[in-house]
């Protein structure tokens, strides 16, 4: 689909275009004199959660990610708004002041937005960061030795899929809510001072769908464990009821030729990790002696995993 995006873009021409097209990654990053580049990104979707200003802190949140996974600082923003005109009002502006309230706490400002009518209401935001040059994060820069961590736990997709059907726990609601809501800037940061290699954002391609991608541009294979990935309360239950979301199948369809699973892996477990996120945690490639520092930086890391020589593979083992 990005083809012909890419067949019209010569990079020879904007040599401060520092992150582009010319590989996946988080957000785009142009360069604006030695000390600093700004970083662009955009995300919207359909609310995950039925409280409107949870919604809007939660897609929000999702939307800085990006920023925060190539190392940076959030800005200001603008809100992207499709709602339908038979909804109240009231149903808007809580969305609204959801979004505002967590760029607010992220250090930044919606500084505008655009809206259309639509049958689905959705919300999200563009947004603009700044970062340094020379400490932009890609997800590529891996190495053979460097731990694996991540920054949240998983299982968000299967818990707001069982809201969806109405047969979830509150309680389990309640904290996968506070999860999405939990700003990548702590962890970002933390990996800035641990000076970690690579990362992301474990969003709609799940766990392994973007561990694929840190792991091919750099050139490497990732191995991860079983037993040390952390999952949200009642996630792994749900998972076993069914309650998966549709792009859990598209993942597996795409990503599966690069994931090894070893013999007696679950199929939940399987099934979970191939399963979409929303505002997920960081997936952060560091050196080990580095691992310590880090985790006294971002108290919600674990570490998952491990880097070893290879050519984008992802390995899931005990």
């Amino acid at each position: 689909m990005l083809q012909p995006l890419r067949e019209t873009f010569d990079a020879t021409k904007y040599p401060n275009l520092l992150v582009g097209l010319e590989k996946a990654d988080d957000a785009a990053v142009y360069q604006i004199n030695d000390h600093q580049a700004i970083i662009s990104t955009t995300d919207f979707f359909p609310p995950v959660v039925d409280d409107p200003y949870d919604f809007g802190a939660i897609a929000a949140a999702n939307a800085m990610s990006d920023i925060y996974a190539m190392g940076g600082k959030v800005l200001f923003a603008v809100n992207l708004v499709a709602f339908p005109d038979n909804l109240a009002g009231d149903v808007l502006r809580e969305v609204l002041r959801g979004g505002a309230e967590k760029v607010a706490e992220a250090g930044g400002v919606i500084a505008g937005g655009h809206s259309v009518n639509d049958k689905e209401p959705k919300y999200g935001l563009a947004v603009t960061g700044i970062i340094d040059p020379a400490l932009v994060k890609r997800k590529g820069g891996a190495q053979p030795g460097d731990v694996l961590l991540l920054t949240k736990p998983l299982g968000v997709g299967v818990i707001t899929t069982a809201l969806k059907q109405q047969v979830a726990d509150p309680a389990h609601v309640a904290t996968a809510v506070a999860s999405m809501k939990i700003l990548n800037r702590q962890a970002s940061e933390a990996a800035l001072r641990a000076q970690a290699h690579g990362m992301t954002d474990i969003t709609g391609f799940g766990l392994l769908g973007h561990a694929h991608e840190m792991a091919q541009q750099a050139g490497v294979d990732f191995r991860f464990f079983v037993h040390k990935l952390p999952w949200l309360p009642g996630a792994l239950a749900y998972g076993e009821a069914g309650t998966f979301p549709g792009g859990k199948g598209n993942n597996s369809l795409f990503f599966h030729p690069h994931v090894t699973f070893a013999d007696g892996v679950p199929e939940l477990v399987q099934d979970m990790l191939w399963t979409p996120e929303t505002s997920g945690g960081l997936l952060v490639a560091l050196a080990p002696e580095q691992v310590e520092a880090y985790l006294a930086g971002c108290e919600t890391a674990v570490i998952i995993g491990n880097v070893i020589p290879g050519h984008g593979h992802i390995y899931v083992d005990y």
